[in-house]
């Protein structure tokens, strides 16, 4: 056991004595509740069979009055207090230690019955697989006082044997079940650190992405203001000035998106120089799926000449991710690509049926609805995945033109 100062000793003295009580025990009843009707009556007959048998044995004791009756009650009230009230049954199984000695006879080494030994070897190991190890000491020097004081010379060394062990073994398992809720405790810690970096290095590589898109447009308003005043007769000196802030403003955005890019791309990750794939490449790609076994149906009209370079490609990596997750979950699957655009926002859909295979051995990182979603919020649209109703799974996407929800 830990050595502990003298103060902090007698405190754990007086919550051992008089102190509140440990956590309960948890019983099967709690995980397994359609025993319990049945349970509960059953061992109530135990504690009354155990009851009458300590009772029976006091026959031959010639005890006066109700004493046999106090004493048996006595022998049996801790296992009725363990399940809620472990340190409190402990302290009436040592005040039954200590008294109800009448099953010896002349000469016995042992005390006490056989339901008062075994029940308070019961009590101690469940004690020891909740108390503290102060409080556990103090419980051990206070069991071993009733043993060593009334055992037989020739078996005290048994009973510290005995008494020690069961203590050393709950403490044992304590150590070993309040580890496994510290493992418990921090394996759902780092899955939800993993959940939250997700999220960041997704939006970090949106943000990668949207990057050329972004800085095309600004290229092309740093060249047409720098153009402009030549392909425009007659331009005031006034507003070459102002064309030429404007090209100049232009290019420091340029340059301060550069230096974004810089921060938010890694050390490790290499400059993206592919063009980056939009709403034309969707034909290709679903060809691409069909040739490694999927069965793709794609309902999408030609891409409108005006549908700007963030919606589609938002469009593209949510089919993308769509097919692959539908690959990886749903082998054999028939997967159905809706890309339909609207008034005011771009509807995508990836839909497929119940696998009729066994789904693929290879698994993703397990954030690809994240990174979906992020795709579409970032946009000011909406995402909603989930089962389907006859079976399958559904990935609804709205992606609006300028920003705002197009539902309307």
């Amino acid at each position: 056991m830990e050595r502990f100062p003298v103060d902090a000793g007698w405190r754990a003295l007086r919550r051992t004595v008089a102190g509140p009580d440990v956590a309960p025990v948890r019983l099967p009843l709690d995980r397994w509740p359609r025993l319990a009707p049945f349970a509960r009556p059953v061992g109530l007959l135990v504690v009354i069979g155990l009851f009458a048998v300590t009772l029976a044995q006091q026959t031959d004791r010639r005890l006066p009055g109700i004493v046999p009756i106090l004493f048996a009650g006595l022998t049996v009230a801790p296992l009725l207090a363990l399940p809620r009230r472990p340190l409190l049954a402990w302290r009436l199984a040592v005040v039954a230690l200590a008294t109800c000695t009448f099953n010896a006879p002349a000469g016995a080494g042992w005390p006490w019955t056989p339901v008062l030994a075994l029940g308070s070897l019961l009590v101690l190991a469940v004690v020891a697989t909740r108390a503290d190890r102060p409080v556990l000491a103090w419980v051990g020097l206070l069991t071993l006082v009733p043993g060593l004081a009334l055992v037989d010379p020739d078996h005290r060394v048994s009973v510290v044997v005995l008494v020690l062990t069961v203590l050393v073994l709950g403490d044992l398992v304590r150590g070993n079940r309040r580890s496994r809720r510290a493992l418990a405790a921090q394996t759902a810690l780092s899955e939800r650190e993993q959940e939250r970096r997700a999220v960041l290095e997704e939006r970090t590589r949106i943000a990668r992405e949207l990057h050329d898109v972004v800085a095309h447009h600004m290229s092309m308003i740093a060249v047409q203001a720098e153009t402009a005043p030549y392909r425009l007769a007659d331009v005031p000196d006034g507003a070459r000035t102002e064309f030429a802030a404007i090209a100049g403003s232009a290019r420091e955005a340029l340059t301060d998106m550069r230096r974004l890019l810089g921060v938010l791309r890694s050390e490790a990750a290499g400059p993206e120089t592919a063009p980056q794939p939009g709403l034309a490449e969707l034909p290709a790609m679903v060809d691409a799926a069909r040739r490694a076994g999927l069965t793709v149906t794609l309902d999408s009209p030609a891409p409108a000449a005006g549908t700007p370079a963030p919606v589609a490609l938002a469009a593209y990596r949510i089919v993308q991710e769509g097919l692959a997750n539908a690959a990886r979950h749903a082998a054999g699957a028939v997967v159905r690509v809706s890309v339909r655009p609207g008034p005011r926002a771009l509807a995508v859909r990836v839909e497929n049926s119940a696998g009729t295979g066994p789904a693929a051995a290879q698994r993703g990182t397990g954030h690809g609805l994240t990174g979906m979603r992020e795709r579409a919020l970032a946009l000011g649209g909406t995402f909603t995945a989930g089962p389907a109703d006859g079976g399958g799974y559904v990935v609804d996407a709205l992606l609006p033109y300028d920003g705002e929800d197009g539902t309307g």
